[in-house]
């Protein structure tokens, strides 16, 4: 097990470390031009290579997971809000005693929109793939590329743009049209279905070597975007209500998850396959959703900070338990 964190927290600590070094002396604009590449060319390119390799003999089985967890994740967020909001108003009545666990959540529809994006969008696509590639074999890759995929068209253009734009106090009017093309214009998307397509089409050994290099290119350039990312967070005002939705994203949702499927009969690599996907830090496209729809800025930022510090914590008990 000390290997497989070793190799896990080599690439993270490297290039994750390297960005935060210099998150004071890189420009937002070489930061946008970043996030662009890797969304526009990195990522659809490394779901391209490793689509062609993907073994679609599961049928929907993974993307139902994908939403299942989706789902769980989001019922769980508004339970959890409740909760705390009754808390709240205990803790406001005079005649009852302050309870340690109540907590000073914001009553703002934008910190609940915020909560809960925090608590359900995973990082599937840079930390995911990543994690899955580092700690399983490459025949259970086709779990975890089918896993980002739902995650990022359902999760990200779907659920989460729908959250945002109820829950955010932005008067933008996002017409149901602009969210299809949203969701038909997906990189990834289409690069997904391009190679599962060309499966069955040899390239010459030079070309196939060199797509497998450029995955690990991607992988280095995509955790290097997040530590610049990280390095500019400077709110911390949020830090209670972010800390909750952290432990919701990082350990409650992944055991749910592991346990789940071990009453499935799910065991071994794949089941931690499900349990790394549904366990990775919160997404930085939350940060893009909280600027267009004004959503609680220092919320997510401070969620996205907790939540990899959460998954340095989570691995040894996800491999322990579930590998």
């Amino acid at each position: 097990m000390i290997d497989s964190l070793i190799h896990a927290y080599t690439p993270f600590l490297i290039w994750v470390g390297i960005g935060l070094l210099g998150s004071r002396l890189i420009p937002d604009s070489f930061l946008k031009w970043l996030g662009n590449g890797l969304y526009w060319v990195g990522v659809p390119l490394q779901i391209l290579v490793l689509a062609r390799h993907t073994d679609l003999s599961h049928g929907f089985v993974i993307p139902g997971v994908a939403v299942g967890v989706l789902l769980l994740s989001l019922i769980l967020a508004l339970l959890i809000w409740q909760v705390l909001q009754w808390l709240k108003n205990q803790k406001q009545q005079p005649d009852l005693p302050n309870s340690d666990l109540a907590v000073d959540i914001p009553l703002m529809q934008a910190s609940l929109g915020s909560f809960i994006l925090a608590a359900i969008l995973g990082n599937t696509g840079f930390v995911g793939l990543t994690l899955t590639q580092v700690l399983t074999s490459p025949k259970n890759n086709d779990w975890a590329v089918l896993f980002s995929v739902t995650n990022n068209v359902i999760g990200t253009y779907g659920i989460a743009v729908l959250i945002a734009s109820y829950f955010g106090k932005s008067k933008i009017n996002t017409q149901w049209w602009t969210q299809l093309r949203d969701l038909v214009t997906v990189p990834s998307l289409w690069t997904f279905f391009l190679g599962v397509s060309t499966q069955f089409v040899p390239l010459p050994a030079v070309i196939e070597s060199g797509l497998e290099q450029a995955v690990w290119v991607v992988i280095a350039f995509a955790l290097l975007l997040v530590g610049l990312r990280l390095g500019t967070i400077t709110g911390w005002k949020s830090l209670k209500i972010a800390s909750i939705a952290s432990v919701l994203k990082v350990f409650v949702v992944p055991v749910l998850v592991g346990l789940g499927a071990t009453f499935f009969g799910v065991t071994g690599e794949e089941r931690l396959v499900l349990v790394l996907m549904s366990g990775t830090p919160t997404g930085l496209s939350v940060l893009i959703l909280a600027e267009v729809y004004d959503l609680d800025r220092n919320l997510l930022a401070s969620s996205i900070a907790l939540t990899f510090i959460g998954l340095f914590m989570a691995l040894p008990l996800w491999l322990i338990w579930f590998s």
